[in-house]
């Protein structure tokens, strides 16, 4: 008799969690123009970690413009910030990818090529499987951070919340503290 296949993890999740992927956005304030000399490491490295970040397990989507990155939409009209926004399954998948390979590399040259910013500037929320979120969403989240700290409406990696556990709970996240 066959063994049977081992479960693939959307299959051992509950409905409830397959029902929403975890939305991430982070923004950085550049330090030099993306032309610039200073930023060619960089940005020679966004295909290969984008790349690396489409196969990743547990990854969804990622916001991209007809460039293939994020790198040319605006993001709280200010022409020095860049937005990388992706959703994924869960933030385990998302922290296995962050903090390993090249992405990692990347990080621990972040404050080569971008200023340090004293708001936070990374946030997480619950969307619906398959919904695709808006740069307006993200700026509105991330607003939401600053000025409440974590909440089920917008959190970090830090403090995080579970999923919503209905679609009417999902709707009922408000944006209050």
């Amino acid at each position: 008799m066959p063994t049977p296949a081992a479960p693939t993890y959307r299959s051992v999740m509950t409905d409830t969690a397959a029902a929403y992927d975890l939305a991430e956005v982070n923004i950085a304030r550049l330090k030099f123009p993306l032309d610039s000399p200073q930023l060619k490491d960089f940005v020679d490295a966004l295909d290969p970690v984008n790349a690396t970040a489409d196969a990743a397990d547990g990854f969804v989507w990622r916001l991209r413009s007809d460039t293939g990155n994020a790198t040319d939409i605006p993001v709280f009209g200010d022409e020095w910030l860049i937005i990388n926004m992706s959703t994924w399954r869960d933030a385990n998948a998302l922290t296995a990818f962050m903090y390993q390979g090249q992405h990692r590399e990347l990080l621990a040259r972040r404050r080569d090529w971008f200023e340090k910013l004293e708001e936070a500037v990374t946030t997480l929320w619950w969307v619906p499987a398959g919904h695709r979120p808006t740069v307006a969403e993200a700026e509105d989240r991330l607003l939401h951070l600053r000025a409440h700290g974590a909440t089920p409406y917008a959190f970090t990696l830090r403090t995080t919340f579970p999923a919503p556990q209905s679609s009417k709970d999902a709707a009922g996240v408000s944006r209050s503290a």
